[in-house]
C-alpha cells in the first residue's frame, strides 16, 4: 500500500468519529500500456479492449462476452495459463474460453479484466469479497506477478475491512451470492468472529442502543438466517450476555418473522360462524405467500428456538408466546413447540391474558373432518394447560411454593373469564384448567366465581349435575361478602350452592358481629363495678340472641334442603312416567313461594317479639330475606 493510499484513508477516516476506518477504499497506482489497451468499450453483450493490437481472445462470462489479448491474462492468471485454449469459432479466429459458475459474475470479471491490463482497480468492501473469490478461481498469486490479487484483496479485507464492524458486515452480506468461495476461503467465518467479538465487547449504553437504528445489534438482526445463525453460536461460545444475546434473537425475529397479534387485532367477537370464518380468512391471508415462504418462516423459528438463551429472564415472556403462536401457525414440529411452552411455563409470571391467548388455527382439512363443536373452539386451551403443567413442574423441581405467587392465580382466574366466553368450550376443559392449581394457591376465590359465572351465562343449557360439578371448583369460604351477596341472588347458580353461600353468609355476619363486640369490651377505668356488670349483661343478651337467630336460620336452610330432596325425588317420578316439564316449573315456584311466605312470617314473629333489636341484626334477616 503506497504512502498516497495512506493519507487518503487518513483523511477521509477524519470525518468519522465513531469508526475511524469506514467504507473506505483503495485506487491502486495507474499503470497503463498504452501500446495495449487504453480502455474498455461495450457493444450489445460484448467488451471490448481498445487497443492498437487485434484481441486473439474471446472470454464468456454468463450471457456477455470479453474480448481481449491472450498475454495479459495468461501473465497473471494461473487458471487460464494452465488450460488448453480453444480455437474461436468465429471467422474473426483467435481462442475462445467460457468460465462456468465464474464468482461475482460478469461485473467482477471487468474489474479483474482491468487489473490485468494495469487500469486502475478500486478495492471497497461492496467488491472486495467478490475479487477475493474470483482471484482464487483464476489461481492469481504470486508466482505469476508480485502483488498479485489475491495479496491485494486479502491485505485489504485484513487490515482495512476488518477494521471496521460496518464494513465488515458489508463485507458479510455481498458473501450471499460467493457461496461454497466464501465459506471455503474462510471469509464468512472471519466476518462472522469479528461481529461476535464486537457484540460481547461493546459497551454503548441500552439507551443509546434503543434510540440508535445504526448501532451493532440492529445491524446484525439484519443478516440472513445462516449468517446470522453463525454470529449468535460464537457469541454463546465467547459466553456472551445472555441479555445481549436475546436481545439481537428478538430484534431478528421482529424484523423476519411475521406479526400474528396484529393480524388477530380486534376478532373478540364470539359467535361460532363468524370467529370460524374470520380466523379461517386470517390464516389463509398468512398462507397467500407461497409455501417456500412458509417454509422458510418455519426454518426460521426452529433456527431461532435453538439458539435461545436458557438463562431466565433472557428474552421476554411475551416473546416466547409470540413464537409459540407463529409455530402453531406454521406447524412446526411437536419437540418445538414443547420446548416453547417449557420456556413460557418457566416465565409464567411475566405474561399477561392477551398473550394467553392463543388462536385455535386449523386447516381447512381439519375443519371438514371436525364432527364435534368442541373443534371451532376460539382459543386453543390444551396449549395453555400445559404450560401450567409445566410451571407448576418448575415451581416443585425449585422447592417454591405457589401460595408466593398470587400474580399466577390472578392470570388463570382472567384467563378462565375470557375462555369462558366461548361458546363452543367444553365444561371439562374448563374445569380442568380451573382445578390446575392447588387450593393454598387462592387466598380469595372471587376472580374464580366471576369465572364461572360466565361459564354459566354463555352456557345456559347447562344440566344440574354439570352447574353442581363446576361450582365444586370454587370455595365459598374464600368468596368476600360483596361476592356472596351476589351468588345468594344468582339464579344461575344450583340451589346447593346457593344454600352453602347463605350459610357463609350467615357465618361472616356473626364473626363480624363478635369482632364488632370484641372491640367494645375495653372500657374506661372511670366507669363503676355496676356499669360494667349492666353492660356484661347485655351482651351476654346479644349473644344468646344472636345465636338463637342462627339456630334459628339453621333450621330453614334445612327445611329448605328437605324440600329441595322431595322436590328432586318427585321430578323423577316424573320423568320416569314422561310427564310435561311444566308441572316441574310450577310445583317449583310454589316451593320457592312458600318458602319466601315462611321467612316473612317468622320475620315478623321476631319482629313482634323483640321491637328493639339492633341494626345490625336487622340487616341480617334483610339479607336473609334477599336470599
Amino acid at each position: 500500500m503506497n504512502s498516497a493510499s495512506s493519507g487518503q484513508l487518513k483523511s477521509s477516516g477524519d470525518d468519522t468519529e465513531t469508526d475511524p476506518i469506514c467504507n473506505k477504499s483503495i485506487i491502486l497506482p495507474k499503470r497503463v500500456d498504452v501500446s495495449l489497451a487504453n480502455s474498455f468499450e461495450k457493444k450489445d453483450r460484448s467488451w471490448y479492449v481498445k487497443s492498437q493490437i487485434p484481441t486473439d481472445l474471446s472470454i464468456q462470462v454468463d450471457d456477455i462476452t470479453f474480448k481481449a489479448h491472450k498475454f495479459p491474462l495468461i501473465s497473471k492468471c494461473g487458471y487460464i495459463s494452465s488450460i488448453e485454449l480453444q480455437p474461436s469459432p468465429s471467422e474473426s479466429g483467435g481462442y475462445h474460453l467460457k468460465l462456468e459458475n465464474f464468482p461475482g459474475g460478469a461485473d467482477t470479471f471487468e474489474t479483474i479484466l482491468k487489473f490485468c491490463y494495469n487500469l486502475p482497480l478500486d478495492l471497497n468492501p461492496l467488491n472486495v469479497a467478490s475479487l477475493r473469490c474470483a482471484s482464487e478461481y483464476l489461481y492469481m498469486t504470486e508466482e505469476f506477478e508480485a502483488g498479485n490479487l489475491i495479496s491485494k484483496t486479502e491485505a485489504f479485507i485484513t487490515f482495512v475491512v476488518f477494521s471496521s464492524w460496518r464494513d465488515t458486515l458489508t463485507v458479510l452480506r455481498s458473501c450471499a451470492s460467493l457461496s461454497p468461495w466464501a465459506e471455503n476461503l474462510q471469509i464468512v467465518r472471519r466476518c462472522c468472529d469479528l461481529l461476535a467479538w464486537k457484540a460481547c465487547n461493546d459497551n454503548t449504553p441500552e439507551d443509546v442502543v434503543d434510540r440508535n437504528d445504526r448501532c451493532l445489534y440492529n445491524d446484525i438482526a439484519t443478516l440472513r438466517t445462516d449468517h446470522f445463525m453463525r454470529v449468535i453460536t460464537t457469541m454463546k461460545a465467547r459466553r456472551a450476555k445472555p441479555e445481549i444475546t436475546g436481545k439481537i434473537i428478538m430484534k431478528y425475529a421482529d424484523n423476519f418473522l411475521p406479526i400474528i397479534d396484529e393480524d388477530l387485532e380486534g376478532i373478540r367477537g364470539y359467535g361460532l360462524g363468524k370467529n370460524a370464518l374470520q380466523f379461517s380468512v386470517k390464516r389463509e391471508r398468512m398462507e397467500e405467500s407461497s409455501s417456500l415462504g412458509c417454509q422458510e418462516h418455519k426454518e426460521t423459528i426452529e433456527s431461532l428456538v435453538s439458539v435461545l438463551p436458557p438463562e431466565p429472564g433472557a428474552v421476554s415472556c411475551h416473546f416466547l408466546l409470540r413464537l409459540l403462536k407463529t409455530a402453531i401457525v406454521y406447524t412446526a414440529s411437536p419437540a418445538l413447540i414443547s420446548d416453547l411452552e417449557k420456556r413460557v411455563g418457566m416465565a409464567l409470571e411475566d405474561a399477561n391474558v392477551c398473550d394467553l391467548l392463543i388462536p385455535n388455527f386449523k386447516n381447512e382439512d381439519q375443519q371438514k373432518g371436525a364432527s364435534s363443536p368442541e373443534a371451532y373452539t376460539i382459543y386453543n386451551v390444551d396449549v395453555v394447560h400445559r404450560i401450567f403443567e409445566y410451571f407448576l413442574m418448575h415451581e416443585q423441581q425449585q422447592q417454591q411454593q405457589v401460595p408466593g405467587m398470587p400474580s399466577i392465580t390472578k392470570l388463570l382466574d382472567n384467563y378462565l373469564a375470557e375462555i369462558a366466553k366461548d361458546p363452543c368450550l367444553p365444561i371439562t376443559k374448563f374445569q380442568v384448567l380451573a382445578e390446575m392449581l392447588p387450593e393454598n394457591a387462592w387466598k380469595c376465590h372471587d376472580g374464580l366465581y366471576r369465572a364461572i359465572d360466565m361459564f354459566l351465562k354463555t352456557h345456559p343449557s347447562l344440566s344440574e349435575h354439570d352447574r353442581r360439578r363446576l361450582c365444586k371448583t370454587m370455595t365459598c369460604e374464600k368468596l368476600s361478602l360483596d361476592a356472596c351477596l351476589h351468588a345468594a341472588q344468582n339464579d344461575r347458580l344450583p340451589l346447593r350452592t346457593i344454600v352453602q353461600i347463605n350459610t357463609q353468609v350467615l357465618f361472616t355476619e356473626q364473626v363480624k358481629m363478635r369482632m364488632m363486640m370484641q372491640e367494645k369490651q375495653p372500657e374506661k377505668k372511670e366507669e363503676n363495678s355496676e356499669g360494667r356488670e349492666d353492660k356484661r349483661i347485655c351482651r351476654d343478651n346479644e349473644i344468646k340472641t344472636l345465636k338463637e337467630e342462627l339456630e334459628h336460620a339453621k333450621k330453614k336452610i334445612a327445611e329448605l334442603q328437605n324440600d329441595y330432596n322431595e322436590l328432586q325425588q318427585e321430578h323423577e317420578k316424573l320423568s320416569s312416567k314422561q310427564k310435561s316439564t311444566q308441572n316441574w316449573g310450577l310445583r317449583w315456584q310454589k316451593v320457592k313461594k312458600s318458602f319466601h311466605i315462611k321467612r316473612e312470617d317468622d320475620e315478623t314473629r321476631d319482629r313482634t317479639r323483640r321491637p328493639s333489636s339492633t341494626g345490625p341484626r336487622t340487616s341480617l334477616r334483610r339479607r336473609m330475606s334477599m336470599s
